[in-house]
């Protein structure tokens, strides 16, 4: 075992949870290295001294990878692996006190919004100039893309407002700038992000301003697809649909979790909107934008879910048919305000709920795979993998979504490259093609 001592001060950045706070470490990446500090992200090699874990605290699952990786690095710092251990992000912003008492050795703990402080450990400044200089931990050919910050939705179930507080868009010109240094850089593809992206501008410009934001980074030379994730279905601004229909590098793809279809369901998740018109809304969405690929979202044993509600939720998905969809267990989240009701749906249904859901979603996904057959899509390559490349449609998110695989034997194709594929074969959540052009 390595002794205090033996290593360089260079850090190490582990980061959990979603692509919020992806983008999270990739600003505090950014940072280090602007003030000359050697970083890097989740470096393979054991050879930090210093690490810097970005925690989440969405959910039950969450919150336990999160404190059993804060756990390992304490050990690392006992038996003198590492020097220096700080936590950020979502679970040490949420139980920051409890952690300290908790868990001593870390150095220190710092909240979502906390990054100056946190660059003062390495007697760093905030560089106000690097805003929209951020380094990409992902291949550089697409990079997630975090328009505004916290949530002012009051869903019962949700501790995102707890962690991340309040709504706050970022300025248009100031996303329209990173945008083009990040193209600069070699990004084909910006993954829109927020906590809802359907409230951005609200806060600034006094209307939801998402079809503005989308033509002005539309106009960006030299990017080529834009992707829309984290949409919420109430008060949904329909005039972005306009821009995504008549936008040729916006893709045919929208992320809008619903949690469920139920009225009654949706009433106790406070949602505020009915199943009447969700469905009218994705409807609306399907006619506006012909082809669009749409993923959701969905939790099974929220309180009050009887067997009524989830048969209509069931009944709903097999209707809908949607592209991509996933499925959560409830997590009775404190200070909540579903947190008040009893957490009546015992572990063993809510996890036979969520599996008959994707049971059924995977018979979905395989009869609308297979429609693909035979037709020919621009694909994006984000890696090879044995014995293929493998790359994603315009109705796929990287890491969540379908992906093409392309023999490698057949044809060379470059990471970041796009090629146009004729689909060949199709499984539940693959597709199979040959490069054409």
């Amino acid at each position: 075992m390595k002794t205090k001592g033996t290593k360089n001060n260079k850090v190490n950045i582990i980061t959990l949870g979603c692509s919020k706070n992806l983008v999270d470490s990739e600003n505090i990446l950014t940072q280090l290295r602007g003030n000359s500090i050697d970083v890097v992200h989740e470096s393979k090699k054991d050879d930090a001294s210093i690490v810097i874990i970005n925690t989440c605290g969405f959910i039950d699952n969450a919150k336990q990878e999160s404190i059993d990786t804060i756990l390992r690095y304490a050990d690392a710092k006992e038996s003198g692996a590492i020097d220096k251990l700080y936590v950020t992000g979502c679970l040490s912003q949420r139980y920051k006190d409890d952690l300290e008492r908790e868990i001593p050795l870390v150095d220190a703990f710092f909240g979502t919004n906390e990054l100056p402080a946190l660059l003062k450990k390495f007697k760093a400044d905030y560089k106000h100039e690097l805003v929209g200089e951020r380094l990409v931990t992902t291949p550089s050919h697409f990079a997630y893309f975090k328009i505004a910050e916290g949530c002012d939705r009051p869903c019962s179930f949700c501790a995102i407002p707890l962690m991340r507080g309040k709504h706050v868009s970022r300025p248009m010109e100031e996303l329209v700038a990173e945008a083009k240094a990040l193209v600069k850089k070699g990004t084909k593809e910006l993954i829109l992000i927020a906590q809802d992206l359907t409230y951005y501008g609200l806060d600034i410009y006094g209307k939801r301003d998402l079809a503005d934001l989308l033509k002005k980074l539309s106009d960006v030379e030299g990017l080529e697809w834009i992707r829309l994730q984290y949409a919420y279905p109430s008060q949904f601004p329909m005039d972005a649909l306009d821009v995504m229909a008549e936008r040729e590098n916006i893709c045919k793809y929208l992320d809008m979790p619903l949690q469920h279809a139920s009225t009654d369901m949706l009433k106790l998740m406070r949602r505020g909107i009915t199943k009447h018109r969700t469905i009218e809304l994705l409807n609306t969405i399907r006619e506006k934008v012909p082809g669009i690929a749409l993923r959701t979202t969905l939790i099974a044993g929220h309180p009050g879910e009887t067997e009524k509600d989830f048969e209509e939720l069931y009944d709903f998905v097999g209707e809908m048919k949607f592209d991509r969809l996933g499925v959560f267990t409830y997590s009775h989240e404190d200070q909540t305000h579903s947190y008040s009701m009893a957490d009546d749906v015992p572990a063993e249904l809510k996890q036979e709920r969520a599996d008959r859901i994707m049971e059924l979603q995977e018979g979905i996904s395989l009869e609308l795979n297979k429609k693909k057959v035979g037709n020919t899509y621009k694909v994006l390559f984000d890696r090879k993998e044995g014995g293929h490349f493998v790359g994603r449609t315009e109705f796929d998110s990287p890491e969540v979504d379908n992906e093409v695989l392309v023999d490698a034997k057949a044809t060379y194709i470059r990471t970041g490259d796009f090629a146009v594929v004729k689909i060949t074969g199709a499984s539940e959540f693959d597709l199979h093609g040959e490069v054409v052009k």
